[in-house]
Order: C-alpha cells, then structure tokens, then sequence
C-alpha cells in the first residue's frame, strides 16, 4: 500500500472553509433558493442524497423535508454544527459526516443525488479530478451530480481584468468583505470553466447544462451515465 503522506489535506484548509462558506450561505432567501433547486433536480420522498460541503445545512435540511435520506457531509466541526441545529430548528432528520470531498464515506452506486456548493474550489486541479470521481463512483446510474463553485468564465488573457472587475462589485455592492475576496483570490483554487467542464466529462459524466450566471459562479448539473449509454 502506498504511503500517504503526499495526500492532499483538506483539513488545513479549514480556517479558509468557515470564513468563505459565511460569505455565500447568509443569504435570507437561501432556504428558497434549495427548494427549488431541489425541486428542479427532481428528489422524491426516499432518495439518498449526499450534500458535500453542507456549510450551514440549508440544502441537506430542504431535501430531508423532502423526505430525502440526507448525508450532510463537511470537513468544517464548525459549519456541520451549525447544520446540525439549523436541522434540529426545522424537525429535519440528516446523518452528519465530518469528512470531505476526498475522505466522504460511501458505497459505490448509492446516492440518487450528490449536490456540493462552493466546495470545490478549495482543492488543486489534480484532486479537484480525484474528487469528482469519487462522486461518480458514489452515484448510482443515471443519477445527478448537481455542482456550483466559485470558476474563471474568461480566458486567462482577460483574467485580470475580469478579477479586479468582480472584487470591486462584490466588495462594493454585495456587502463582501475585503478580506474574503482577497483571501480568496490568493489562496484558493478556482479554475476556468472550461477546465472544470473538461474535468466533468473525462471523469464520465454526461453534462447537462452549464450555466455561468455570474462573472465567478458557474452552476453544473451532471449525469452519471447509464450502462449502455454513452457520456
């Protein structure tokens, strides 16, 4: 067995998860926003449904009142605490797992729907890959992978401008503050659309629809494959 010491720890990137993870999951409409989303990927009363980086546990809560068998999963004691009681608050029954996108526990071909939300981006290319397929091998045949992250639309020539471009609005007109985007600009791991699509569909996912909805988010709806059909 190979030694493992050159793998990826997730968990020293713990301190960035809390503080980023506030800046997208206070959002007074957050619990709408889940439902819907969940209401739009179709999860029906006894689906199992993972939800990799829960953060405050809105989406895991949404789908458990959906009657989902909901794993809330997150690398963060602090954000899976929180889950925790805003679960309780709302009477939702979700499983708890404090582990990441590259340690989740789980049986091949298990889940009906895997959602994760500005997770991602927190990991290197190289284990961005390892970790999407990891998800694949979670899910069950024709089952969604239903993806949002924080991605570069442009190309690298535009990189520049299109950065200091969304910093200042975020920064200015959406109540973000400062040491977030900087903190996030330079030490995290946002990719390029293109690269993250690349990603998606060499690890075996069939993509659906990819939406950049905004100058730095990018929301991914993907399809495991059935046996017979093509990616």
């Amino acid at each position: 067995m190979l030694a493992r010491d050159w793998f990826y720890s997730q968990r020293s990137r713990i301190g960035l998860d809390t503080v980023v993870a506030s800046i997208y999951d206070q959002k007074d409409d957050s619990d709408l926003r889940a439902r819907g989303a969940l209401t739009m990927l179709g999860v029906k009363p006894g689906w199992r449904v993972a939800d990799i980086g829960c953060g405050n546990g809105v989406m895991a809560t949404e789908a458990a009142l959906m009657g989902a068998e909901v794993d809330a999963i997150d690398i963060s004691p602090a954000m899976l605490a929180l889950a925790e009681v805003y679960a309780r608050d709302r009477r939702a029954p979700i499983r708890t797992q404090s582990a990441g996108l590259l340690s989740f526990a789980y049986q091949p071909h298990s889940y009906d729907l895997i959602v994760s939300e500005f997770t991602l981006h927190h990991l290197p290319d190289f284990w961005k890959a390892v970790a999407m397929a990891r998800i694949f091998a979670a899910l069950k045949p024709g089952a969604s992978f239903y993806l949002r992250d924080i991605v570069f639309v442009s190309m690298p020539d535009g990189s520049e401008r299109d950065v200091i471009g969304w910093a200042d609005c975020n920064i200015k007109n959406h109540d973000f503050e400062r040491d977030s985007v900087v903190t996030h600009m330079r030490d995290e791991y946002s990719t390029f659309g293109w690269v993250m699509e690349r990603m998606l569909t060499e690890v075996g996912f069939t993509l659906v629809s990819a939406d950049y909805h905004a100058p730095l988010h990018g929301t991914y709806l993907l399809k495991k494959p059935k046996p017979g059909e093509q990616a």
